[in-house]
């Protein structure tokens, strides 16, 4: 090989990435590289749907439990990391195998994003901070709605931290940050591979794994890292599922009202998600997940592109 050949896999929550990603691996002698936010904490595994020991134990995985809950990983970070793990796995002789849906994270590394470089601003941060909660995230999303439209769509309302990034660098350079996210040239020949349901069918699969969450211990995931000392507050803390949970510790809302809202808040996640990667995009090859013969015909699509 003598391109760095890049597989990509993408595709909603809940539409069945993780064996997919297996078993491609397994058969293609491949090692994953994770590019799901949600998959670099430690102690965050029930309610990240993060793959299971046994899982990892099949194929090697990479940029999984790289960061403490009240750590930030940056974009930058997991850019520069992706990079040199994906290097690594290609001088091994293996093929990489990129498996998200997190957007931003994959368009990063698969387009050579160049992000903004301003250093943070521990002041202007802490005024943003105390902004958010004196004001509210909603205030906050759309004072940055206000100053840059494009970055507002892209920036869910509930993100505090990536919406005070995005305010940051907009008040410290005077330039609108999606302006400012400059794009170099890709370094891997890419293979994009899409993987969709149906709608129905995929809330389906997202209303059944909410219900396992619950069965598996989310709530006492949610309550060890409380015990743990990691504050409520923390932006990772925010994600669907933990926020939930942490209003049911607190008496606000019942067990079955947590899983109404983690099914609301799943199903506009998945819609966000399709922004990033749509099944128009003529640059992935999309695959239904159920489809027979699945896994030979994806394996086909990648022999075919890359030559022996």
């Amino acid at each position: 090989m003598s391109q760095t050949y890049l597989i990509l896999l993408v595709g909603p929550t809940a539409v069945g990435k993780t064996e997919i990603a297996i078993q491609l691996a397994e058969r293609i002698n491949g090692e994953i590289v994770s590019a799901d936010s949600r998959l670099f904490y430690r102690g965050m595994d029930i309610g990240t749907a993060k793959p299971t020991r046994a899982e990892q134990a099949r194929v090697p995985h990479h940029l999984i439990d790289i960061a403490d809950p009240d750590e930030i990983l940056s974009l930058a970070v997991f850019q520069k990391m992706a990079a040199e793990v994906i290097a690594d796995i290609h001088v091994r002789g293996k093929l990489p195998l990129l498996v998200g849906g997190t957007g931003q994270y994959v368009r990063a590394v698969t387009e050579g994003w160049k992000p903004p470089e301003v250093e943070p601003d521990k002041r202007l941060r802490s005024e943003l901070e105390k902004w958010a909660r004196d004001k509210g995230q909603g205030w906050l999303h759309e004072r940055l709605k206000s100053l840059d439209p494009d970055a507002a769509q892209k920036i869910d309302a509930r993100n505090v931290r990536r919406t005070i990034r995005a305010l940051e660098v907009i008040l410290t350079t005077g330039r609108k940050f999606s302006e400012q996210r400059g794009q170099g040239e890709s370094p891997y020949h890419l293979i994009a591979i899409g993987l969709t349901r149906p709608r129905p069918e995929l809330y389906a699969h997202i209303d059944a794994r909410i219900e396992a969450m619950f069965e598996g211990g989310l709530l006492d995931e949610v309550k060890g890292l409380l015990a743990k000392g990691y504050s409520s507050d923390l932006p990772t803390m925010s994600a669907i599922g933990y926020r939930e949970c942490m209003r049911v510790i607190e008496g606000q809302m019942s067990i079955e009202q947590a899983k109404v809202e983690m099914r609301r808040a799943t199903r506009i996640f998945v819609r966000r998600q399709s922004n990033w990667f749509k099944e128009s995009d003529p640059n992935i090859h999309w695959f239904h997940a159920d489809e027979k013969n699945m896994i030979d015909n994806i394996l086909t699509f990648i022999r075919q592109a890359i030559p022996e």
